[in-house]
Protein backbone atom coordinates (compact mmCIF):
# COMPACT_ATOMS: atom_id res chain seq x y z
CA UNK A 1 0.00 0.00 0.00
CA UNK A 2 1.37 3.37 -1.16
CA UNK A 3 1.76 6.57 -0.26
CA UNK A 4 0.64 7.34 -3.26
CA UNK A 5 -2.64 5.13 -3.27
CA UNK A 6 -3.57 6.29 0.57
CA UNK A 7 -3.72 9.97 -1.09
CA UNK A 8 -5.66 8.66 -3.66
CA UNK A 9 -9.46 10.06 -4.44
CA UNK A 10 -10.62 6.27 -4.42
CA UNK A 11 -8.70 5.78 -0.71
CA UNK A 12 -10.41 9.06 0.17
CA UNK A 13 -13.76 7.89 -0.74
CA UNK A 14 -13.69 4.60 0.63
CA UNK A 15 -12.96 6.49 4.11
CA UNK A 16 -15.97 8.33 3.41
CA UNK A 17 -18.14 5.18 2.46
CA UNK A 18 -17.43 3.77 6.33
CA UNK A 19 -17.93 7.10 7.48
CA UNK A 20 -21.52 7.37 5.59
CA UNK A 21 -22.14 3.98 6.94
CA UNK A 22 -22.31 4.87 10.77
CA UNK A 23 -23.82 8.61 9.84
CA UNK A 24 -21.02 10.74 9.27
CA UNK A 25 -19.52 12.59 7.21
CA UNK A 26 -16.07 13.50 6.02
CA UNK A 27 -15.40 17.06 6.60
CA UNK A 28 -14.35 19.20 3.50
CA UNK A 29 -11.56 22.08 4.36
CA UNK A 30 -10.35 24.63 1.57
CA UNK A 31 -6.99 24.00 0.23
CA UNK A 32 -4.69 26.17 -1.59
CA UNK A 33 -3.92 22.99 -4.09
CA UNK A 34 -2.20 24.35 -7.22
CA UNK A 35 -2.61 27.33 -5.46
CA UNK A 36 1.04 28.23 -5.52
CA UNK A 37 2.34 27.74 -8.53
CA UNK A 38 3.24 30.27 -11.51
CA UNK A 39 2.79 32.98 -9.33
CA UNK A 40 -1.12 32.02 -8.97
CA UNK A 41 -1.10 32.89 -5.13
CA UNK A 42 0.22 36.16 -6.24
CA UNK A 43 -2.78 37.03 -8.42
CA UNK A 44 -5.29 35.71 -5.71
CA UNK A 45 -3.93 37.78 -3.04
CA UNK A 46 -4.42 40.72 -5.22
CA UNK A 47 -7.96 39.67 -6.23
CA UNK A 48 -8.91 39.32 -2.18
CA UNK A 49 -7.04 42.21 -1.28
CA UNK A 50 -8.96 44.66 -4.02
CA UNK A 51 -12.14 42.63 -3.61
CA UNK A 52 -11.84 43.06 0.53
CA UNK A 53 -11.15 47.06 -0.45
CA UNK A 54 -14.77 46.97 -2.40
CA UNK A 55 -16.69 45.70 0.47
CA UNK A 56 -17.90 47.94 3.18
CA UNK A 57 -16.43 46.21 6.33
CA UNK A 58 -17.95 46.40 9.49
CA UNK A 59 -16.16 48.07 12.54
CA UNK A 60 -13.34 45.55 14.07
CA UNK A 61 -15.00 43.64 17.46
CA UNK A 62 -13.32 45.01 20.60
CA UNK A 63 -14.09 43.64 23.78
CA UNK A 64 -13.02 46.42 26.21
CA UNK A 65 -12.53 46.39 29.95
CA UNK A 66 -13.93 49.68 32.33
CA UNK A 67 -10.76 49.51 34.39
CA UNK A 68 -8.43 49.84 31.82
CA UNK A 69 -10.68 52.30 30.00
CA UNK A 70 -10.37 54.53 32.97
CA UNK A 71 -6.22 54.84 32.79
CA UNK A 72 -6.02 57.25 29.91
CA UNK A 73 -2.26 56.28 29.25
CA UNK A 74 -3.51 52.86 28.42
CA UNK A 75 -4.72 51.14 25.42
CA UNK A 76 -6.08 47.40 25.51
CA UNK A 77 -7.65 45.29 24.20
CA UNK A 78 -9.96 41.51 22.87
CA UNK A 79 -10.46 41.48 19.32
CA UNK A 80 -13.27 39.26 18.15
CA UNK A 81 -14.01 37.34 14.70
CA UNK A 82 -16.03 40.34 13.63
CA UNK A 83 -15.34 43.20 11.48
CA UNK A 84 -12.62 42.15 9.38
CA UNK A 85 -11.25 41.76 5.51
CA UNK A 86 -11.27 38.16 5.84
CA UNK A 87 -13.05 35.46 3.90
CA UNK A 88 -11.40 32.19 4.61
CA UNK A 89 -13.47 31.10 7.44
CA UNK A 90 -16.44 33.23 6.35
CA UNK A 91 -17.12 36.25 5.17
CA UNK A 92 -15.93 39.80 6.33
CA UNK A 93 -14.03 38.02 9.64
CA UNK A 94 -10.99 39.05 11.55
CA UNK A 95 -8.08 36.89 11.39
CA UNK A 96 -5.37 38.00 13.25
CA UNK A 97 -3.21 35.26 12.83
CA UNK A 98 -0.91 33.85 9.76
CA UNK A 99 -2.82 31.17 9.14
CA UNK A 100 -2.03 29.04 5.94
CA UNK A 101 -5.57 29.35 5.24
CA UNK A 102 -5.89 33.51 4.89
CA UNK A 103 -3.52 35.61 2.71
CA UNK A 104 -0.80 37.52 4.23
CA UNK A 105 -2.05 40.79 2.95
CA UNK A 106 -5.58 40.17 4.34
CA UNK A 107 -3.98 39.37 7.76
CA UNK A 108 -1.69 42.51 8.09
CA UNK A 109 -5.00 44.67 6.69
CA UNK A 110 -7.03 43.06 9.40
CA UNK A 111 -3.93 43.79 12.17
CA UNK A 112 -3.81 46.88 10.87
CA UNK A 113 -7.60 47.75 11.59
CA UNK A 114 -8.00 45.71 14.53
CA UNK A 115 -4.97 48.01 15.90
CA UNK A 116 -6.50 51.52 14.55
CA UNK A 117 -10.05 50.22 16.45
CA UNK A 118 -7.95 49.95 19.43
CA UNK A 119 -5.08 53.04 19.72
CA UNK A 120 -7.14 55.46 17.36
CA UNK A 121 -4.72 58.13 15.92
CA UNK A 122 -1.55 56.76 18.39
CA UNK A 123 1.20 55.73 16.57
CA UNK A 124 2.17 52.14 18.00
CA UNK A 125 4.70 49.01 17.25
CA UNK A 126 2.84 45.70 17.24
CA UNK A 127 4.92 43.27 19.54
CA UNK A 128 3.53 39.37 19.41
CA UNK A 129 5.59 36.57 20.27
CA UNK A 130 6.27 33.42 18.53
CA UNK A 131 3.59 30.98 21.28
CA UNK A 132 5.06 27.49 22.14
CA UNK A 133 2.52 26.77 25.50
CA UNK A 134 5.40 27.42 27.35
CA UNK A 135 6.33 29.84 30.56
CA UNK A 136 8.53 32.49 28.75
CA UNK A 137 8.38 35.81 29.50
CA UNK A 138 10.01 38.46 27.19
CA UNK A 139 10.89 42.11 28.46
CA UNK A 140 10.24 44.80 26.25
CA UNK A 141 13.46 47.41 26.67
CA UNK A 142 13.66 51.08 25.21
CA UNK A 143 16.30 50.03 22.94
CA UNK A 144 14.64 47.04 21.84
CA UNK A 145 15.69 45.60 18.14
CA UNK A 146 13.19 44.53 15.53
CA UNK A 147 10.20 43.40 17.15
CA UNK A 148 8.59 41.89 13.74
CA UNK A 149 10.27 40.47 10.56
CA UNK A 150 9.55 42.68 6.85
CA UNK A 151 6.13 40.64 6.34
CA UNK A 152 5.05 40.92 10.09
CA UNK A 153 6.33 37.85 11.68
CA UNK A 154 6.78 37.92 15.24
CA UNK A 155 10.96 37.63 16.23
CA UNK A 156 10.48 37.03 19.89
CA UNK A 157 9.74 33.59 21.33
CA UNK A 158 7.41 33.11 24.22
CA UNK A 159 4.01 32.83 25.48
CA UNK A 160 4.12 36.52 27.37
CA UNK A 161 5.73 39.65 27.38
CA UNK A 162 5.94 43.47 29.30
CA UNK A 163 6.97 46.90 28.80
CA UNK A 164 6.95 50.19 29.80
CA UNK A 165 7.75 51.84 26.50
CA UNK A 166 5.73 54.35 24.94
CA UNK A 167 4.38 53.19 21.66
CA UNK A 168 4.79 49.57 22.31
CA UNK A 169 1.47 47.45 21.63
CA UNK A 170 1.76 44.18 23.38
CA UNK A 171 -0.13 41.15 21.50
CA UNK A 172 -0.70 37.21 22.11
CA UNK A 173 -2.90 35.11 20.02
CA UNK A 174 -5.92 33.04 20.95
CA UNK A 175 -8.19 30.72 19.32
CA UNK A 176 -9.41 28.61 22.84
CA UNK A 177 -6.56 29.76 25.26
CA UNK A 178 -6.79 32.18 27.68
CA UNK A 179 -5.64 35.89 27.13
CA UNK A 180 -4.28 38.05 30.11
CA UNK A 181 -3.54 41.40 30.09
CA UNK A 182 -2.38 43.04 33.11
CA UNK A 183 -1.09 46.84 33.69
CA UNK A 184 0.54 49.08 36.60
CA UNK A 185 -1.94 51.90 37.14
CA UNK A 186 1.17 53.77 39.04
CA UNK A 187 4.12 53.06 36.98
CA UNK A 188 2.60 52.56 33.18
CA UNK A 189 3.50 48.97 32.57
CA UNK A 190 1.82 46.45 30.54
CA UNK A 191 1.85 42.84 30.40
CA UNK A 192 0.15 40.39 27.95
CA UNK A 193 0.21 36.52 28.55
CA UNK A 194 -1.54 33.56 26.35
CA UNK A 195 -2.38 31.22 29.19
CA UNK A 196 -3.02 27.61 27.42
CA UNK A 197 -3.35 25.01 30.07
CA UNK A 198 0.24 23.94 29.82
CA UNK A 199 1.11 27.98 30.02
CA UNK A 200 -1.40 28.02 32.85
CA UNK A 201 0.61 24.85 34.57
CA UNK A 202 3.93 26.70 34.55
CA UNK A 203 2.30 29.52 36.25
CA UNK A 204 3.10 32.29 33.54
CA UNK A 205 1.08 34.64 35.23
CA UNK A 206 1.71 34.23 38.45
CA UNK A 207 5.52 34.40 37.60
CA UNK A 208 4.48 37.45 35.25
CA UNK A 209 3.28 39.53 37.95
CA UNK A 210 6.64 39.07 39.87
CA UNK A 211 8.41 39.58 36.71
CA UNK A 212 6.90 42.89 37.02
CA UNK A 213 7.74 43.38 40.58
CA UNK A 214 11.31 42.57 40.06
CA UNK A 215 11.99 44.64 36.61
CA UNK A 216 9.75 47.72 37.24
CA UNK A 217 9.25 47.64 41.42
CA UNK A 218 5.78 46.91 40.73
CA UNK A 219 3.07 46.60 43.48
CA UNK A 220 0.36 44.30 43.35
CA UNK A 221 -1.80 46.96 45.07
CA UNK A 222 -1.55 49.19 41.87
CA UNK A 223 -2.02 46.17 39.34
CA UNK A 224 -5.12 45.88 37.52
CA UNK A 225 -6.03 42.34 35.36
CA UNK A 226 -8.30 41.33 32.88
CA UNK A 227 -9.09 37.87 31.80
CA UNK A 228 -9.92 38.07 28.67
CA UNK A 229 -12.31 35.15 26.01
CA UNK A 230 -11.46 31.98 25.97
CA UNK A 231 -12.34 28.22 26.18
CA UNK A 232 -14.65 28.28 29.18
CA UNK A 233 -15.00 25.07 31.74
CA UNK A 234 -18.54 24.28 30.15
CA UNK A 235 -16.60 23.43 26.71
CA UNK A 236 -13.17 22.20 27.71
CA UNK A 237 -12.88 18.59 27.84
CA UNK A 238 -9.15 17.35 29.35
CA UNK A 239 -7.75 14.02 29.92
CA UNK A 240 -6.93 12.64 33.32
CA UNK A 241 -3.13 13.23 32.97
CA UNK A 242 -4.57 17.02 32.62
CA UNK A 243 -6.04 16.41 36.02
CA UNK A 244 -2.76 14.87 37.75
CA UNK A 245 -0.41 17.54 36.64
CA UNK A 246 -2.75 20.54 38.12
CA UNK A 247 -2.92 18.49 41.09
CA UNK A 248 0.22 17.76 42.16
CA UNK A 249 0.68 21.37 41.40
CA UNK A 250 -2.12 23.62 43.14
CA UNK A 251 -3.84 22.91 46.25
CA UNK A 252 -7.07 24.31 44.56
CA UNK A 253 -6.63 22.15 41.68
CA UNK A 254 -9.83 19.91 42.87
CA UNK A 255 -11.99 23.47 42.73
CA UNK A 256 -10.76 23.65 39.22
CA UNK A 257 -12.28 20.55 37.64
CA UNK A 258 -15.70 18.81 37.24
CA UNK A 259 -16.81 15.25 35.69
CA UNK A 260 -20.01 15.88 33.21
CA UNK A 261 -20.86 13.39 30.74
CA UNK A 262 -21.78 14.24 27.41
CA UNK A 263 -24.03 11.89 25.53
CA UNK A 264 -23.73 11.23 21.78
CA UNK A 265 -25.78 8.63 20.32
CA UNK A 266 -22.97 7.94 17.55
CA UNK A 267 -20.64 7.11 20.41
CA UNK A 268 -23.05 5.46 22.41
CA UNK A 269 -24.46 3.60 19.67
CA UNK A 270 -20.68 2.79 17.84
CA UNK A 271 -18.50 2.75 20.80
CA UNK A 272 -15.48 1.00 19.23
CA UNK A 273 -15.05 3.56 16.29
CA UNK A 274 -13.90 5.95 19.01
CA UNK A 275 -11.46 3.62 20.95
CA UNK A 276 -8.40 5.33 19.75
CA UNK A 277 -5.96 6.71 21.34
CA UNK A 278 -6.20 10.68 22.78
CA UNK A 279 -3.36 13.49 22.30
CA UNK A 280 -2.72 15.35 26.12
CA UNK A 281 -5.05 17.42 26.98
CA UNK A 282 -8.28 15.61 25.20
CA UNK A 283 -10.77 13.82 27.24
CA UNK A 284 -11.75 10.04 26.66
CA UNK A 285 -15.19 8.90 25.70
CA UNK A 286 -17.47 8.74 28.89
CA UNK A 287 -17.33 10.87 31.93
CA UNK A 288 -15.49 13.94 30.64
CA UNK A 289 -13.18 16.13 32.99
CA UNK A 290 -13.71 19.66 32.59
CA UNK A 291 -11.10 22.75 33.88
CA UNK A 292 -11.92 26.02 34.46
CA UNK A 293 -8.46 28.01 32.85
CA UNK A 294 -10.45 31.25 33.57
CA UNK A 295 -10.34 30.31 37.57
CA UNK A 296 -7.11 29.12 37.17
CA UNK A 297 -5.44 32.26 36.06
CA UNK A 298 -7.50 34.32 38.59
CA UNK A 299 -6.58 32.44 41.41
CA UNK A 300 -2.95 32.88 40.04
CA UNK A 301 -3.22 36.52 40.19
CA UNK A 302 -4.83 36.39 43.54
CA UNK A 303 -1.98 34.38 44.71
CA UNK A 304 0.26 37.31 43.37
CA UNK A 305 -1.16 39.67 45.35
CA UNK A 306 -3.93 41.83 43.53
CA UNK A 307 -6.71 42.23 45.17
CA UNK A 308 -9.75 40.63 43.81
CA UNK A 309 -12.08 43.46 42.85
CA UNK A 310 -8.90 44.33 40.46
CA UNK A 311 -9.30 41.19 38.71
CA UNK A 312 -11.65 41.44 35.56
CA UNK A 313 -12.84 38.30 33.92
CA UNK A 314 -14.80 38.55 30.49
CA UNK A 315 -16.52 35.74 31.16
CA UNK A 316 -17.32 34.46 27.56
CA UNK A 317 -16.20 31.12 25.98
CA UNK A 318 -15.07 30.89 22.44
CA UNK A 319 -16.73 27.34 22.28
CA UNK A 320 -20.24 28.07 23.39
CA UNK A 321 -20.14 31.52 23.24
CA UNK A 322 -18.85 31.24 19.36
CA UNK A 323 -21.99 31.98 17.98
CA UNK A 324 -23.83 34.82 19.69
CA UNK A 325 -27.02 36.87 18.86
CA UNK A 326 -26.99 35.12 14.89
CA UNK A 327 -23.77 36.20 14.74
CA UNK A 328 -20.28 34.15 14.95
CA UNK A 329 -18.69 36.10 17.54
CA UNK A 330 -14.96 34.08 18.45
CA UNK A 331 -12.82 31.23 16.69
CA UNK A 332 -12.25 28.42 18.78
CA UNK A 333 -9.75 26.10 17.00
CA UNK A 334 -11.50 23.19 19.19
CA UNK A 335 -14.60 23.48 18.42
CA UNK A 336 -13.97 24.31 14.46
CA UNK A 337 -11.52 21.20 14.29
CA UNK A 338 -8.14 22.97 13.70
CA UNK A 339 -9.63 25.28 10.92
CA UNK A 340 -9.98 28.47 12.57
CA UNK A 341 -8.69 32.50 12.55
CA UNK A 342 -7.03 34.21 15.38
CA UNK A 343 -8.04 36.75 17.91
CA UNK A 344 -5.73 38.76 19.64
CA UNK A 345 -5.52 40.58 23.12
CA UNK A 346 -3.08 43.85 22.96
CA UNK A 347 -2.15 46.14 25.68
CA UNK A 348 0.38 49.29 25.10
CA UNK A 349 1.39 52.70 27.07
CA UNK A 350 0.74 55.33 24.75
CA UNK A 351 1.61 58.44 27.26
Amino acid sequence: MTKDWLESAEAIGAVDAVLAGVGLEHGSRKTRTGAWKDGERVKRAKASVAAASRRKLGAPGVVRVAAFEALPWLRAGFSTRLGGASTAYGDGELNLGWTREDEPEIVAQNRERFMRAVVGKSKVELATVRQFHGGMIRIIEKDHGPLATADGKAVLRGDGSMTDVPGVLLGVQTADCIPVLVADRKRKVVAAFHAGWRGTLARIVERGVGTMQLRYGSKPKDLVAAVGPGIGACCYAVGEEVRFEFESQFAYAPELFTEVYDSDPIRDKYPLLFLTARAPGHSNIGPQIHVDLWEANRRQLLDAGLAAKNVHVVGECTGCAREKNGERRYFSHRMEHGYAGRMMAVAGVVG
